[in-house]
């Protein structure tokens, strides 16, 4: 009988390896597709579309995209990485420490108005926020600064979300016996609260990254020149009036997904782990 089950089990398995490969190999094939394009010349692609393989492997493209609009290419991605980073910190501190506070203290004065604001914000996308934002960001006078594009792209409802439900799934009574023997809000926080949720916390920073890094429309609105582009706006800015240097985009669009790729690669199990527990009500 067990002889049996392994037996089946193992059909099971052969039958679901089977369907899995096709389809990731169609999932996977445009991003080769990008990849190969980078290899070969614009007529080359459009005479044989679906070709596998270039022609010749030249890497000369990569040399070619050095300088984007007047802009050597290590000035994107320093920039890609440092906005990145910065407001996913930024963002990932602010959305935790605002849930965890919205949770312990629900009834105080415009907590109950504040947590729905930003879980009304989750349905607008950023393209709504741009008047508001951009009048907000002249006043304080950040267009066209780091500053300004790091504080726009911290704006995270989906984060704030995930934190919310993850501290609501937390057990009152670990946090109530902390308080009757002495320990403070602070420490409280800090020595079971964020030990609790780290998980969560790797797994909302993943998240965050890949978010902000995609994103070009925030960045493109507050810079004022090229010198603050990332490399989303980058790739962007490849198409103009005169043409599209096709051989060229393809080129810098695999730098430009590179990173993200790596890092979901890296983290995919965490990240679904994080989202799970995060999803649970308490």
């Amino acid at each position: 009988m067990m002889v049996q089950d392994r037996g089946r089990r193992r059909v099971a398995q052969i039958i679901a390896h089977a369907v899995a490969i096709p389809v990731a190999a169609l999932f996977l094939y445009p991003y080769w597709w990008m990849l190969i394009s980078a290899f070969r010349r614009t007529t080359d692609v459009m005479s044989d579309p679906l070709r596998l393989l270039p022609e010749r492997f030249d890497p000369a493209v990569f040399a070619a995209i050095g300088r984007v609009g007047g802009v050597d290419l290590w000035v994107y991605i320093a920039n890609s990485f440092v906005i990145t980073i910065a407001s996913t910190v930024i963002s990932v501190a602010v959305t935790a420490l605002g849930a965890y506070a919205l949770v312990r203290k629900p009834k105080l004065p415009g907590f109950r108005f504040l947590r729905f604001g930003f879980l009304v914000t989750i349905m607008y996308p950023y393209m709504l926020l741009v008047i508001p934002v951009y009048i907000v960001m002249f006043k304080l006078g950040l267009l066209g600064t780091y500053a300004g594009i790091i504080l726009f792209l911290a704006l995270g409802p989906i984060q704030f979300f995930l934190f919310d439900q993850f501290f609501r799934a937390i057990p009152k009574d670990i946090i109530e016996a902390a308080l009757i023997d002495g320990a403070t809000e602070l420490q409280v926080l800090r020595k079971i609260v964020v030990p609790l949720a780290r998980p969560v916390v790797v797994t909302v920073a993943m998240i965050t990254f890949l978010l902000n890094w995609a994103q070009w429309f925030p960045v493109l609105v507050i810079s004022r020149l090229p010198d603050t582009y990332t490399l989303p706006v980058a790739l962007l800015s490849m198409n103009t009036e005169l043409g599209a240097n096709f051989q060229g985009i393809m080129a810098l669009a695999v730098l430009t997904t590179l990173p993200p790729a790596a890092l979901f690669l890296l983290a995919q199990k965490r990240v679904m782990e994080g989202m799970a527990s995060g999803g649970v009500k308490g």
